[in-house]
């Protein structure tokens, strides 16, 4: 049996956890998981608790037959000739948080500004040792041998962290799907006024990702697309190595209600201002990217 009490965590939470337990009381779960499942929900807790507090009871070879973990700052599990007790602390751990006066505040936001603005990315150029090319494509349907590509999106990141973006609409149809346009924001009428040949639009894509390493989030689909109309206008398939994001977070993620894109950011806490917007899908799967370079699981 284990049991596991929650306060004032994100509801995101609360439903992640009903999939495992069952809740008998607000924030009071109950369930009988393997130990194995048991520590990787704890782990998925800790990750996403946010400002909440969480405790954990189960049993365990213990002399009292059970043993708890817990966050709460005003309390501490100790070990007592092999048995577990939760002391009270008098003061509470809490990390002292600087900046209440107005010049901090003022600091603050222009830190927060300059991140938003800036075009380079200082803390990247440690782990990658050549240009990384995040890669999304808008199409009117599922089959590469029946669809048509109708926007190109790239976002690059230098080893020196500097950010560059792509972005081509294709005329590559006469008339847009209307539940592509509802998906997409794309029209018929955009497309002849904006968009750009096929040909020509994937020679700049071309000159644009260079030699870089490829990335994608469920980049199979893209890679068919990409194949297909290479072959359509006579050109020579990339040859650069290539990384799909989509099966290393299912390995790192196994408890998601789906692996659509939006829901691993959300996961992953990166905001995707514009969804089925291809160079916006393409700066998100970039930010992606780097949290599993920093998180060690992708290697480039």
């Amino acid at each position: 049996m284990i049991v596991v009490t929650l306060s004032k965590v994100p509801p995101s939470l609360r439903g992640d956890l009903t999939k495992w337990y069952q809740e008998i009381q607000t924030g009071v779960y109950v369930g009988n998981v393997s130990a194995r499942v048991r520590d990787l929900l704890w782990e998925r807790i800790l990750k996403n608790i946010g400002t909440g507090e969480a405790t954990m009871a189960y049993n365990a070879a213990t002399e009292l037959g059970y043993q708890f973990r817990t966050t709460r700052k005003d309390r501490q599990v100790v070990d007592y000739d092999g048995i577990p007790l939760m002391m009270h602390l008098k003061q509470q751990e809490v990390p002292v948080k600087h900046g209440f006066s107005s010049a901090a505040k003022f600091h603050k936001g222009m830190t927060m500004s300059h991140r938003r603005m800036t075009k380079y990315r200082k803390d990247v150029k440690p782990i990658l040792s050549k240009p990384l090319v995040a890669l999304d494509l808008e199409t009117t349907g599922l089959d590469s041998t029946k669809a048509e590509i109708i926007s190109i999106g790239a976002a690059k990141i230098m080893p020196d962290g500097q950010l560059l973006q792509f972005e081509k609409l294709i005329r590559s149809v006469d008339s847009v799907p209307s539940k592509i346009t509802e998906l997409t924001g794309i029209t018929s009428e955009q497309l002849q006024k904006q968009g750009v040949e096929l040909s020509l639009g994937l020679e700049a894509l071309s000159d644009f990702v260079k030699d870089s390493v490829i990335i994608g989030y469920n980049l199979e689909f893209d890679e068919r697309f990409l194949t297909e109309a290479l072959r359509k206008v006579g050109k020579t398939e990339f040859t650069n190595s290539t990384h799909d994001l989509m099966p290393i977070v299912k390995t790192t993620q196994e408890f998601l209600d789906n692996y659509r894109l939006t829901t691993v950011l959300e996961v992953y806490q990166i905001e995707n201002l514009d969804p089925h917007h291809a160079l916006s899908d393409a700066q998100a799967t970039l930010s992606l990217a780097e949290k599993l370079i920093k998180n060690g699981n992708l290697v480039i």
